[in-house]
């Protein structure tokens, strides 16, 4: 698919991996919107960002907890920019707890956010890509959906049902809907991560090095543009899964 002139939603791009990511569209010449939880997030700075790249951006707030959301948002952004082409789904949430001590609510939210939002955003987005008879629908989920992380099993079954989810929709949708999912490793560490936890991050890489959210925007870019890929898990993490 040419990304120039097309229409793109990525969800939870304010900040981090997800505005690097809107940003790589925008500079492509797509026109983007993204979605953001809360005030507190810089998105009026990404929104300047993709504007700044002449293309027209849309910020809109979502909460995938709340059902009804995805589906208001999804049309949002057909009323406004005339289309849908291409939906990132990165919005995501990290809750860590032992197996014994994780509570429904945690277990709800990590299943609700993680698994059901790119459920609704992309049943709210594929009739539109059919009717059109083109689109590209990305999920990120991440190497707990093939490694197992102890003290994190509701993130592990979120992104693990994602790539399943990945699977099932590549298949229904096909030909005219690509689906693919992106599985990174270690590309974007907090600003007050300890020297350990770098080094840890440098020592279960083959590479040796931690990677960069521009390495998950360049796979979002190769799988929007080669037309022969979908239904796969594309892993971006210099070699984690094989540690």
């Amino acid at each position: 698919m040419e990304i120039e002139g097309k229409v793109a939603l990525v969800t939870g791009a304010a900040q981090r991996v997800g505005r690097v990511i809107a940003l790589a569209l925008a500079e492509r010449g797509a026109n983007v919107a993204f979605t953001y939880l809360s005030d507190d997030e810089p998105w009026p700075a990404t929104l300047a960002e993709i504007e700044a790249r002449g293309v027209v951006g849309l910020a809109l707030p979502l909460d995938v907890r709340q059902i009804e959301q995805p589906r208001a948002c999804v049309e949002r952004v057909v009323d406004q920019l005339g289309r849908i082409d291409i939906l990132v789904n990165n919005a995501s949430v990290w809750l860590s707890a032992p197996f014994l001590e994780v509570s429904p609510e945690q277990w709800q939210t990590a299943l609700t956010v993680n698994l059901t939002g790119p459920f609704l955003c992309a049943q709210a987005a594929a009739p539109h890509m059919l009717q059109q008879q083109a689109g590209v629908i990305i999920n990120l989920t991440d190497l707990s959906a093939f490694q197992t992380w102890p003290g994190y099993a509701p993130h592990s079954a979120s992104k693990a049902g994602l790539v399943a989810l990945t699977r099932v929709m590549a298949a229904e949708l096909a030909p005219h809907v690509r689906v693919n999912a992106i599985a990174p490793g270690t590309v974007l560490l907090s600003d007050n991560a300890s020297a350990a936890k770098v080094q840890w991050a440098e020592q279960n890489s083959l590479l040796k090095r931690v990677g960069r959210p521009e390495d998950v925007a360049k796979t979002v870019i190769f799988l929007i543009e080669m037309e022969f890929a979908t239904g796969a898990v594309y892993f971006m993490d210099g070699g984690r899964a094989l540690v």
